[in-house]
Order: structure tokens, then sequence, then C-alpha cells
């Protein structure tokens, strides 16, 4: 036999054993096809494939097995028994970029399961290798990295301190400062595994300076809800809030942001906004600041914590913060973006806000544009609030209502017109403009019976 036949048939074996995992890993995307390539026993043959020779069967045998173990717990957990996990994490640490990324999958896809799973993959070793691989000069392998950690940490505050103590943190607040979009999301995501569990590994977070670069992150539109809670949960709300106060001018521009986007995405996370003691520090920037569009930015971050219900309402409402976003909008000097800014955040609140001694003062210097708004919502509470009719009368709110001139049939004239129906007929005619005038005129015509 020839050298050339021998080698045939090496050549032969090779492509075979490229074949067969290059259709399994294709077979393994379809959930109608694992149930038959588990019955075949394909886990026992692409664990030798692990350790194959050629590096393009080693990575897509690991593809393979991530693509099955994703798929659920009983697969995973044969990768786990087929002692699959030492040779991944063996290999994690030697070979390419390809097979790096392929094998940081199957630890993300085992260790996604349960606790147990992931805490199999913590007693591998697997947290050093991957927390090695954050440092990778490819983008991808750190993404498929902090993605297996952020999937581990996700379980519980023991693992999640586990990850801590690989060294992780420090290395994905890195990350999130790399170009790459998706990275950055991951990590971020990751950072929000971590921290959700306890203050103390959110102080972690903290400690490791990832507030300031996810603030700069949540900036983008795009940001997601995940982001915002991240920040909440690392604490990162009052750290931002302390940081406006210390500063002044565009420094403040990005915080002013930030607590405007993690407001708008949710009443709770609006919460944890008021409740760090953001409205009185957003009133101050509004009020202190020289720059249109910083003023402008605080308008609408209030808007954004004031919009979601009466009681979100109220806590920005009661920092008298209302006045000074109505004289804002009515300032000639204002610039049109501060004056499309005011405008909405002064609609956000009002729609919600049925706290009415801070609504009153508005009654007397309000457009009529604006003013719909504030009767509309004295509509509201008045019929039901016989302490608030009665205030409403001895404050001049029902003598200035009377002297609103509105158009016929109008939304405006329909507001009023509840109003007045909360009381007598003669109390609305007595304060109606004219009345003190007609009631001397009938004091000067009135002929007394001698």
């Amino acid at each position: 036999m020839s050298q050339r036949q021998v080698l045939q048939v090496f050549e032969q074996y090779q492509k075979a054993r490229t074949q067969f995992v290059q259709t399994v890993a294709e077979l393994a995307t379809r959930p109608q096809n694992i149930e038959t390539l588990q019955n075949a026993g394909v886990m026992s043959l692409l664990r030798p494939l692990l350790l194959d020779v050629v590096p393009t069967i080693q990575q897509t045998a690991a593809l393979a097995l991530g693509r099955l173990a994703n798929y659920n717990d009983d697969l995973a957990e044969a990768v786990v028994k087929g002692d699959i996990l030492p040779q991944l994490v063996y290999s994690l640490a030697e070979q390419n970029r390809f097979y790096k990324k392929a094998a940081a999958f199957v630890l993300r896809a085992v260790g996604k399961h349960s606790p147990q799973l992931a805490q199999a993959i913590v007693d591998c070793g697997a947290l050093d290798t991957l927390v090695i691989c954050l440092e990778d000069f490819d983008p991808g392998v750190k993404e498929a990295a902090a993605w297996a950690l952020g999937y581990i940490a996700r379980h519980n505050a023991e693992l999640s301190q586990a990850v801590v103590d690989a060294g992780a943190v420090p290395l994905l607040v890195l990350c999130i400062q790399e170009p790459e979009i998706a990275l950055k999301r991951i990590a971020a995501s990751a950072l929000s595994d971590i921290s959700k569990h306890s203050p103390e590994l959110a102080q972690t977070v903290v400690d490791a300076g990832a507030i300031a670069h996810l603030a700069q992150m949540i900036l983008n539109p795009d940001a997601k809800l995940k982001l915002s809670q991240l920040i909440v949960n690392a604490g990162g709300v009052a750290a931002v809030i302390d940081c406006i106060g210390n500063c002044k001018g565009n420094v403040r521009l990005p915080g002013i942001m930030m607590l405007g986007y993690v407001a708008a995405h949710s009443e709770n996370l609006a919460m944890a906004v008021i409740i760090s003691k953001g409205v009185p520090q957003l009133s101050i920037c509004l009020s202190e600041e020289r720059e249109d569009h910083i003023k402008a930015a605080a308008a609408w971050a209030l808007g954004q914590i004031g919009r979601h219900t009466p009681e979100h309402a109220r806590a920005v409402a009661v920092t008298n913060v209302l006045p000074v976003l109505l004289s804002l909008y009515m300032e000639t000097e204002s610039s049109e973006d501060l004056q499309v800014k005011t405008k909405k955040a002064l609609k956000n609140i009002l729609q919600k806000c049925t706290y009415l001694p801070a609504l009153e003062p508005l009654l007397h210097d309000a457009p009529p544009n604006i003013l719909k708004h504030i009767v509309g919502q004295f509509s509201k509470v008045l019929p039901h609030d016989s302490k608030a009719r009665r205030l409403f009368v001895t404050s001049g709110g029902l003598k200035k209502v009377q002297e609103i001139k509105a158009e016929p049939g109008s939304l405006l004239q329909e507001y009023i017109n509840t109003i007045n129906n909360c009381y007598p007929e003669e109390i609305v005619r007595y304060y109606s403009p004219g009345y003190s005038d007609a009631l001397l005129e009938r004091v000067e015509n009135y002929q007394p019976v001698l």
C-alpha cells in the first residue's frame, strides 16, 4: 500500500468527522431532532471530538454541545455527567478565539438552567478561566465570557459572590467602556445579575466605578429597562443625585438625563428616584441653572417622574416646582426647546396630580392651553371630596373659576360646569363676576316699605 493510499484513509476519516460534527450542529438547531440525537448517544460521540487535532472539528463539536445543552436541563445534566466540563475549561485557556467563544457558549448553556448546574461549572474551575477571557483581545470572546458569568451569577447570592471573588466585576466595568454595543450591553446585564441579590453585592458594583459609565450608556434612547434596574439595584440613583448636588453647569447634564430615563421606564423605578430625594435636587437645577438646555433637561426629567400616578405627581408638586415650570414656559426669553419641555412636563404632571393645594396657585396665571388641564383635575376631585370643596371656596378658587372665559361647548367649559355643579346655585352666582354690582344695584333700587 503506497504512502498516498495510507494518507487517504486519514483524510477520509477527517472528512467524516468534520461532516459528522457539522451535521449534528445543524440538526441541534431544530427542537424536533433533539430527542433522537440524545437517544443515539450523541453526547459520548461529541466528547472526544472536543480534543480533536483539527481546530474546526473542536469548535463545531463545542457549538453542537452548546446547542444541545441550551435546549433543556436533561441535556445540560448529560454534559456535566459526561465529564465534559473539565475538558472545556482546559481548552478554554489553551485554544484560539473561535474555540473560546464556543466553549463559553457551552458553559452558559449549561449554567442557565439551575443553581445546581451553575454550581457544577464553578466546581470545575471555570470562573477563573472565564474571567481571563474577559481580558481577551477579541470582543466576541469577552462577550461570550461576560454572558456565561452573568448566567451563573443570576441564580443566587452565593453564585454571584463566587463570580465577584473570581475578580469579574472590575473587568466587566472595563467591558462596558468598550466601543462594541453588544459587549457593553452584555457586560451591563452581567453586572445587573451580580448586583440584584443584595445591597452588599450592589455596593461591589458601585465601588468598581460602574455607575458613571452606566449613566453615560443609559443616555442612549435604546437603553434597556434592565440597565435602569441595574442602576437602581446598585444604589446608582443616590450616587447620581449626590453628584448633581455637588456640581454645576454641563457636568450635571448626564446625571439629570439619567434620572429622567430611569424614571421613564416604570412606576417602581420612578418611585426609586423619588425615595432617593431626586425631585428636590432636580427642582434646584431647574431654578438655579442659567443655561436653557440644562433647565429643559431638568423639566423633562421631572415630567418623567410625575407622569405615572397621582402619588408620583404629588411628590413632584409638593416641591413647589409647578409655578417654576409655568413661569419658564411663559417667559418670552426662554428657548423654544425649554418652552416645549416645560409645557410637556406640566401636562404630564397635571394630568395625574390630585393634590389641589399645589394646583390652585396656577389658576391665576396659567394660559388657556394649560388652564384646561388644571381645571380638569379640580373637576375630577371636587365631586368626591367635601373638605376640598369647602377649601376651594374659602381660598378664592371658585371665584377664579367663574372669571374664566371658556368657549361654549369646549372641554374647559365642561370642566367648569362639573365644578359648578358641586355647589348650590346661589353660591356660584355669588362668586360670579358682576354679582356684587348687581346686588348694589338692587340695594339702590330697593324701595323700603314705610
